[in-house]
């Protein structure tokens, strides 16, 4: 283990390895077979990444997931790790050139989809390499117990099994049930896999469901409170997504779009967008995110309920990836049940998983209903008994009144044990109601003794109700498309008198947790915009340079030289030496300057001679208003007692900010063409870099004028 966590250091920065992952990594390179359960952002890609490194060869990794791998495989050659796959993005000449450097065993790690892991050529590529493990990701998939079985999963059993030297298998997930996770180990015939369940909770997210409110008016609301942060919004059809894009578009808000019934190029566009932070927000269906590896989602909002705890732990699981607190809210309404019915109803699956999917969505409709502690709930469904409430979830946080329903719940139970389990929710209704339904007459329900005990209510509260009991376990529901209910052991103290029933009195809305986004510090946020721009240049996202974690680390600790660098949690050697000098010039020239505003505020009160801002003016618009009312930046120095640098950011400082200007004044068209043709031939992570390949009279301003501007656009 010590190569291991010499390889975590040298590679990733980190220190220490997050809980689980130590234990994992241990059984791997023990050769022992591996199932490996855990949350999202969990460090799942560590576990064989490392491997990868140690063991002599070539390891596959089996994905899906098409943008996760090229993520993936981008990321590991920006660390120094050779690494590539072989997916459908690539054109025929790409796929071949990456056939032949596995062949000469070019790379450590092999990203391949797993319909292709039983071709020809795979066979052939098996024979010629050295493969000491093949990693399995989102194994789940190969489960029809799962919430996203994929068939050709069940294909790579049979492909291991016959190769001449069978390499260590380790599967990967973020979602299985103890049924799930034993289908994993034997429908990938698992030899004496060693089992690891990190835990499932993730305490940096704030889990809240949210009802009776208006949706579009909430939605408004909760996004101008959060204008800098990135999330996502998920709807169940791709109609609902359109529709609230549309919204969202005539309020005024920046947003894509990104659902299966859109062309390639334009869900391609949208992702894009919002991976390299040029929107914050996305409109989406469940066709989005799988693999999508952005650390700095701060907030996942469901406009409508998921089909199951599963998929809506995953979603909702893209939020906080960095470990930064963050978001996960649910607008729930009752229609929302009859929109998965539907949906599972049209779906392609036989009655059997019909009948899987629709015990799972009334699981989910009880996370929704429930009092229990919602992080609670979820980690109770995957079979983690021993978490505490986590103090921060919509449910922990009401502070509602309590009020006696033991009555309505004696009268219900009795209702329904009457019933002997034959009749599903709505028929145990309209029976409390007094209903005159034909055919709730016609089964004679209306002879019960607790037929019409609970008229004075509405039936779609006495449905809500007796969902509530279920939720509350007090009632349970039996599985398929068309499920009875039924009393469980729990009732049993409440019918003979000797527990009560406390419901919360609640409003419309369950108390949502305030936005608890953190303030940002002055250096942090000019990271964040050198991260930008830095990216804009490499056309790559800016979470693949640092995370926001990292910037807010670096921001903190303000290291001056790469040995204090190398400490910063997040920065490896391959990181620190691309942009170590660079990133650490940024707060050097921030301290800098503001030893040169504090010399000259001294001088102002001295003689009286410097311009100085009011409390309701920043210096920066200052030097901006000077120069788009026709000041020269020497003029404006001179008169303000600045330097000639210190006004120049001043200017590109408004113009990030959204106040116009006219570039042309700054740079000509001709010298942005000579700029911009520079960058893909130099490592443009250092402004020196650019300036050498360039003629003389281009200014190291002119340089960050046309970046800015590029990032802009």
């Amino acid at each position: 283990m010590k190569q291991a966590q010499a390889m975590l250091k040298k590679v990733y920065g980190y220190d220490e390895f997050r809980p689980g992952q130590e234990d994992i990594l241990n059984s791997i390179l023990s050769g022992q077979d591996t199932l490996a359960i855990l949350p999202t952002g969990g460090g799942k890609s560590i576990c064989y990444q490392i491997p990868a490194m140690i063991l002599p060869g070539t390891t596959l990794v089996i994905s899906p997931l098409i943008s996760l791998m090229k993520d993936q495989v981008d990321a590991l050659k920006r660390l120094g790790v050779p690494a590539a796959y072989l997916n459908s993005s690539l054109s025929a000449e790409q796929y071949r050139n990456t056939l032949r450097n596995a062949f000469d065993g070019e790379y450590q790690l092999l990203y391949i989809a797993p319909e292709r892991f039983d071709a020809p050529m795979f066979q052939q590529l098996t024979e010629h390499l050295t493969i000491p493990l093949i990693a399995i990701d989102e194994a789940h998939c190969v489960s029809q117990w799962g919430h996203d079985f994929r068939p050709s999963y069940r294909q790579l059993a049979l492909a291991i099994s016959s190769m001449k030297d069978r390499p260590i298998v380790a599967g990967f997930t973020a979602t299985a049930t103890t049924e799930v996770a034993e289908d994993i180990v034997h429908m990938l015939a698992l030899q004496n896999p060693a089992q690891y369940v990190t835990g499932f909770a993730r305490p940096n997210l704030s889990l809240s469901v949210v009802t009776g409110v208006n949706k579009y008016s909430f939605l408004s609301e909760f996004l101008k409170e959060r204008e800098q942060q990135s999330g996502i919004v998920y709807t169940a059809t791709r109609k609902e997504a359109e529709a609230v894009h549309e919204r969202l578009i005539e309020t005024g808000f920046s947003a894509e779009l990104y659902h299966g019934g859109l062309s390639d190029q334009a869900r391609m566009q949208a992702q894009e967008k919002y991976r390299f932070d040029d929107s914050k927000i996305i409109v989406a269906t469940n066709a989005f995110g799988m693999g999508i590896d952005k650390p700095n989602v701060r907030y996942v909002l469901h406009w409508q309920m998921p089909g199951d705890v599963e998929s809506y732990y995953q979603e909702a699981g893209r939020a906080g990836r960095d470990g930064e607190e963050s978001e996960c809210i649910l607008l729930f309404e009752a229609s929302d049940l009859h929109i998965q019915r539907f949906l599972i109803e049209q779906g392609m699956g036989d009655d059997s998983r019909k009948a899987v999917q629709a015990a799972k969505l009334h699981t989910m409709m009880n996370y929704c209903r429930t009092d229990q502690c919602l992080q609670q709930y979820i980690v109770d469904y995957f079979g983690e008994r021993s978490v505490t409430p986590c103090g921060k979830c919509s449910s922990c946080l009401d502070t509602s009144e309590k009020i006696d329903r033991s009555l309505d719940a004696r009268m219900a139970l009795s209702c329904v044990g009457r019933m002997k389990g034959r009749f599903g929710v709505t028929m145990a209704a309209k029976v409390l109601k007094g209903s005159q339904d034909k055919r709730l007459l016609a089964s004679r329900l209306d002879q019960l003794s607790t037929y019409g005990l609970m008229r004075q209510y509405s039936e779609k509260d006495i449905v809500d109700w007796l969902n509530w009991l279920v939720a509350e376990q007090y009632l349970v529901l039996s599985d398929g498309q068309y499920p009875v209910v039924n009393v469980t052991e729990r009732a049993l103290p409440v019918l003979n008198g000797s527990e009560e029933v406390w419901q919360r009195r609640r409003g419309k809305v369950k108390q949502l947790l305030a936005n608890s986004s953190q303030d940002a510090s002055p250096i942090f946020e000019k990271l964040k915009a050198w991260r930008k721009v830095q990216a804009t240049t490499e056309n790559i996202p800016p979470f693949m340079i640092f995370s926001d974690a990292t910037l807010r680390l670096i921001a903190e600790a303000q290291p001056t030289n790469f040995e204090q660098l190398l400490e910063v949690k997040g920065i490896g050697q391959a990181k620190a030496a691309k942009y170590g000098e660079a990133v650490m010039a940024e707060y050097a020239k921030e301290d800098a300057e503001e030893v040169e505003e504090l010399d000259l505020a001294e001088l102002a009160l001295q003689h009286q001679r410097v311009v100085r801002p009011t409390s309701a003016e920043s210096s920066h618009l200052i030097s901006y208003e000077n120069y788009v009312a026709g000041s020269s930046i020497d003029q404006i120095a001179s008169d303000r007692q600045l330097s000639q640098q210190t006004v120049e950011k001043h200017i590109l400082r408004a113009a990030e900010e959204g106040h116009p200007l006219e570039w042309e004044t700054l740079l000509s068209a001709e010298d942005e063409s000579l700029i911009m043709a520079v960058l893909p031939e130099v490592d443009a992570s250092l402004l020196r870099n650019i300036k050498e390949a360039l003629p003389d009279h281009i200014s190291y301003f002119q340089i960050q004028v046309a970046l800015t501007r590029r990032s802009l656009q």
